[in-house]
């Protein structure tokens, strides 16, 4: 009785026709979907404490993604253990493209050959998305010191052995006092930190002589005259500080220590998340503000595509292997 009411059956029809019609709405909402990813907001996870060189940085390009992503992008720090403690958080996140690593080549060049175990694997368990700048160090002292050159540090160190203490708060702040341990031939102590901040607090309470710090965080209390920067630790000076000069022409020609910051996914991530992800940090930095930004605290901007980061963590995790050893330092 009820298949003969025309109600019900124009309603059949409707309802036939509107099945019909989402079969082929169904085939386009993926692309659709992909198109519009990130769909909620991205967590970028920082190895460091709030106001490091590199947590800067990374506030710095997080603002610039939130106005291309149209999503938040909420920083968070988890330091210590030389940036592990960070990168371990994103390799647990396995196919979350929405949680970002920003680190720099410590967790993925030179950890691996300064711990004798990690708590994750560099290459398996991240995908790589871009890099985003390279940098150098600056090795800076109180400026209440008699010492305003290399010359005379390494002459100092060498009338009193042991009494010349450094900070450490990364990896590369770590090498990089051991090599010019070895190449000077100087008795430096080593003091470690969970991050280059408190390492230069100490710097300024007197309670530390020198740190190889962040160019981030070095220059900014270089201009103010509360530090002294010595050298700075690449092949050439850098831009932001053109007065200070090279390691080498300090007196220490084979002394070359360069690092950089990069931005990766977990690993299991899908390619078009990744592809787009890429894209967001790549069209960031063309922005002439950021890029200005990170040359004036001694950066140099720097995109990539996935391919080229991950060859890029290839060569230098045996270049840092390199310089691991010539630093003398064994894995702990």
């Amino acid at each position: 009785m009820h298949s003969s009411d025309p109600t019900a059956l124009r309603r059949r029809h409707l309802l036939t026709l509107a099945a019909a019609a989402a079969l082929p709405a169904a085939s386009f909402a993926q692309p659709g979907a992909a198109a519009a990813w990130p769909d909620k907001p991205l967590r970028m996870f920082v190895g460091y404490a709030a106001g490091s060189g590199i947590d800067n940085a990374a506030r710095q390009l997080a603002r610039r993604i939130e106005v291309l992503a149209g999503q938040p992008v909420v920083v968070e720090n988890r330091a210590g253990a030389l940036g592990n403690l960070g990168a371990q958080a994103v390799a647990a996140a396995r196919g979350d493209a929405s949680t970002l690593l920003f680190t720099p080549n410590s967790t993925h060049a030179a950890n691996i050959h300064l711990f004798k175990k990690l708590p994750f694997d560099p290459v398996k368990d991240f995908t790589p998305v871009s890099s985003v700048a390279t940098l150098g160090f600056v090795l800076v002292c109180d400026p209440k010191t008699d010492v305003t050159t290399v010359q005379q540090l390494v002459a100092a160190a060498q009338r009193e052995p042991g009494r010349w203490a450094y900070g450490t708060g990364n990896a590369t702040g770590l090498v990089a006092g051991a090599m010019f341990k070895t190449l000077t031939g100087t008795d430096l102590l080593a003091v470690p930190y969970k991050s280059v901040p408190p390492a230069m607090t100490d710097l300024m309470g007197g309670r530390l002589q020198l740190v190889f710090a962040d160019a981030t965080l070095a220059i900014p209390l270089v201009r103010a005259g509360k530090l002294r920067a010595l050298a700075v630790t690449g092949q050439r000076r850098m831009a932001a500080l053109p007065q200070v000069p090279t390691m080498a022409e300090s007196g220490v020609p084979k002394y070359d220590l360069t690092a950089w910051f990069a931005v990766f996914q977990p690993a299991g991530v899908a390619p078009e998340h990744n592809a787009k992800m890429a894209s967001l940090v790549q069209r960031a930095l063309q922005d002439p503000q950021l890029a200005e930004s990170l040359r004036s605290i001694g950066a140099e901007p720097e995109s990539s595509t996935p391919a080229e980061l991950a060859r890029r963590v290839a060569t230098d995790t045996e270049r840092w292997g390199t310089l691991v050893k010539l630093a003398g330092i064994e894995p702990e």
